[in-house]
Formats: structure tokens, C-alpha cells, sequence
């Protein structure tokens, strides 16, 4: 029984077909056949329930990657404290699209301490992103906090929860939306400039409920977080209280970007996005409600490598250095 075999093992289990898994190795299928046959012959033992299309682990296999899990992460952590920086390591973060566009820069400094490593990031909703860490399909994964205290449907007393801080949503348009055109021009717009340095390249404009109900909204119909469909409520505005005109329903996040970017219409984003010098903030004066979202970084802490430790210490500091 050999580690690479083991590696081909974990990787097959996570994987509908042998195919599949065989292109994320770029191995040939018989290669990895073999490899299976090798170590169910070492272990006498069968592994997987076979059909024509799709290999399913049994009761043995199961039990198997767990077993394998464990031996891979030691050896990981073996190599990375022999080597250091030279080691190769793979970290495998699942997260939905928004919050990989917040934490994907930090995780690829994480990781220039490892300049041999390498970094898959994968899009998940959150439940799906917690399902693909409690198979060992991934190392870490990224979610708010009411799956945290909810404790989601795959929560395992394994996880450990790091901080990474908290986002605010915000009203946003493009540069050329009509509204940000006008709001430019005005008085509450200078006096911005003078308040604030920062608002020099990207003034905080300022608007009543009346100048902005005016014009369309783009929404998504499910949350981009967790990925439930919750109409108007998907991006937390309260439409009970200021009621919109939802005149685009897009669920793909850089869709909705384009149509906000393009001056048609207006969204309710996370403050992250004004990292985009092409989107502009506007505050509503007479808005009685803010929506917050706690980010944390969920991580298997049984046999946790420490190179994963340090990756999120890391992601912490960053995420309190980031405004």
C-alpha cells in the first residue's frame, strides 16, 4: 500500500465516475483502474460497489477513506515540515461565488508561503460547500454566519469556525447610472468630497428613498450566499419598508454586476464590491435598516495539518486589516 494509491483512492471516492476523476489526476482511466485493483488487492479487501457507469464506495470503502484521510494528512504535514516552503500541498477552499470574490486574493497570499503549493477554489453555496468539507473533498470552506449558528445539516463536531470579519451591504450603481450621474453633480455630492479623502475617486453619494425607488433594481431570486429562493428578500434589502421596482432577476453574479456596471439599474451588494472602481455607493438618508453578514472560515481540526492552521491565522489577520 502506497501513498499514491491511497491519494487515487480519495480522489475516486469524491468523484460520480472513474473518468472524472481520472481528469482532475490527468491520469489515464486505466491507469487509476489499476491503481484501485492494486490497493484492494494489498488490503484484500473490495472497496467499492462497481456498475457500468459509476464506482460507489461500500461499507469497506468507508470505512477505508477514512482511514486513508487521516494517513494523507499526516503525510502532507510531514512533508511540509521537512521541507517548508519547498513542500507541495494542494488547498482546497469551497465557497460561495461572492465570498471567493472577497477572500480569493487573501488565500492566494496565504499560500505564496508555499510557492511549490498549489490552490483550487470551487463555487458552492454554503450547505453544499460544509457537505464537500465533511467528505474531505475540500480543506476549507468559507460561509456566513447563520449557517454557523444554525449549525447547517452537515455540521460536524470535527470543524472549527475562524472570523474573518464582517460585510455590509450597500446600496451600488454604476458610474453612467442616471441617479449616480445626477447625485455627482449636487451639493450632497461635494460635500462628500470635503468629509471624506477617500471619496475623491469614489464619492458616497447621497439620496432619499424617493430619488432612488424611482428607478430599477436588479435582484437575485435566490440568496448568493446560501442559495435558497427568497424573491425580493434574496439580497437582504427590506422591501417590506422601501418597496423596489425588481425590473432584472439574475443569479449569476457577474450578470448582475454587468447590468449594474452598465447604468440600467441599481443592487444591493456587499461593500467588498466598491473595490470596483466602476461602481459608486449611495446612501440612503432616511433608510431605517443596515444588513451585516458574519464571514468565517470553517476548517477540519482532527488531524489538521498545521500548514492549514497557519492558513487561517493568516485569513484572519487579513480579513481585520481589510476595510
Amino acid at each position: 500500500m502506497n501513498l499514491l494509491d491511497l491519494r487515487i483512492f480519495a480522489c475516486v471516492a469524491r468523484h460520480p465516475s472513474l473518468g472524472t476523476a481520472a481528469q482532475e489526476l490527468h491520469l489515464t482511466p486505466s491507469a487509476v483502474s489499476k491503481a484501485l485493483r492494486r490497493l484492494e488487492g494489498d488490503l484484500d479487501t473490495v472497496l467499492f460497489d462497481r456498475s457500468a457507469r459509476q464506482l460507489v464506495l461500500n461499507a469497506s470503502g468507508q470505512r477505508m477513506l477514512d482511514f486513508s484521510q487521516t494517513m494523507l494528512t499526516l503525510a502532507d504535514q510531514a512533508k511540509a515540515d521537512m521541507m517548508g516552503v519547498r513542500a507541495v500541498i494542494d488547498c482546497r477552499v469551497a465557497a460561495p461565488a461572492i465570498l471567493l470574490w472577497r477572500h480569493a486574493p487573501m488565500l492566494a497570499q496565504a499560500m505564496q508561503a508555499y510557492p511549490d503549493g498549489s490552490l483550487s477554489m470551487q463555487t458552492m453555496f454554503e450547505d453544499d460547500a460544509l457537505a464537500a468539507l465533511l467528505r474531505g473533498e475540500v480543506n476549507h470552506a468559507i460561509v456566513t454566519g447563520e449557517v454557523i449558528e444554525g449549525r447547517g445539516a452537515h455540521w460536524s463536531p470535527d470543524w472549527r469556525a475562524t472570523s474573518l470579519g464582517s460585510v455590509r451591504l450597500q446600496l451600488v450603481a454604476g458610474k453612467n447610472h442616471p441617479l449616480a450621474l445626477s447625485l455627482q453633480t449636487g451639493p450632497l455630492a461635494k460635500r462628500a468630497h470635503k468629509l471624506s479623502p477617500r471619496s475623491v475617486s469614489q464619492p458616497v453619494l447621497q439620496a432619499n428613498s424617493a430619488q432612488i425607488l424611482t428607478h430599477d433594481f436588479v435582484s437575485p431570486s435566490r440568496s448568493l450566499f446560501c442559495g435558497e429562493r427568497r424573491g425580493s428578500r434574496s439580497d437582504g434589502w427590506r422591501d417590506d419598508q422601501l418597496p423596489r421596482k425588481i425590473r432584472y432577476w439574475m443569479d449569476d453574479l457577474q450578470l448582475l454586476l454587468a447590468m449594474v456596471k452598465s447604468g440600467r439599474a441599481l443592487a444591493y451588494l456587499p461593500d467588498f464590491a466598491l473595490t470596483d472602481t466602476d461602481l459608486l455607493r449611495i446612501e440612503v438618508s432616511d433608510c431605517a435598516f443596515q444588513c451585516h453578514e458574519q464571514v468565517w472560515l470553517v476548517s477540519n481540526v482532527k488531524n489538521v495539518p498545521r500548514w492549514q492552521q497557519e492558513l487561517a491565522e493568516f485569513m484572519r489577520v487579513a480579513s481585520t486589516e481589510t476595510p
